[in-house]
């Protein structure tokens, strides 16, 4: 069993994504900083303070917090519009492998010439 463990932890795919979780939690708290403190703030400016946490509906004793909720649903479109800026930054950064054109199959290529044969007997 403990052979067993090995092998599974040891598979490349196991790592990566040990790996990725690692990072990814990392960038979270990058972005959640760039976030609240940067996006925010500069938000704020423009829109005045956005915080919405005293909005509270009460029927009876409950208190339902919707003004909480929104706050998190903005923050979660801020940070996701944050990310997909970043994500699209960053792919242009990256450099591009020239790719070369597939080469057609035979069979794509006999098509072709049959196609080119019809042509040329049509017309004459």
């Amino acid at each position: 069993m403990i052979k067993e463990f090995k092998d599974f932890i040891a598979r490349g795919n196991v790592v990566d994504m040990a790996v990725g979780i690692i990072v990814g939690a990392a960038f979270t708290s990058i972005v959640k900083s760039l976030v609240n403190n940067l996006i925010n703030p500069l938000i704020g400016i423009f829109v005045g303070k956005i915080d919405l946490s005293n909005l509270v509906w009460t029927v009876g004793d409950a208190q339902f917090k919707y003004g909480t909720f929104l706050n998190s649903v903005i923050n979660f479109l801020i940070i996701s519009f944050v990310v997909f800026l970043m994500v699209k930054a960053i792919n242009r950064f990256r450099t591009k492998k020239d790719e070369e054109p597939a080469k057609p199959s035979e069979e794509v290529q006999y098509l072709k010439e049959i196609t080119e044969l019809l042509k040329e007997k049509n017309n004459n």
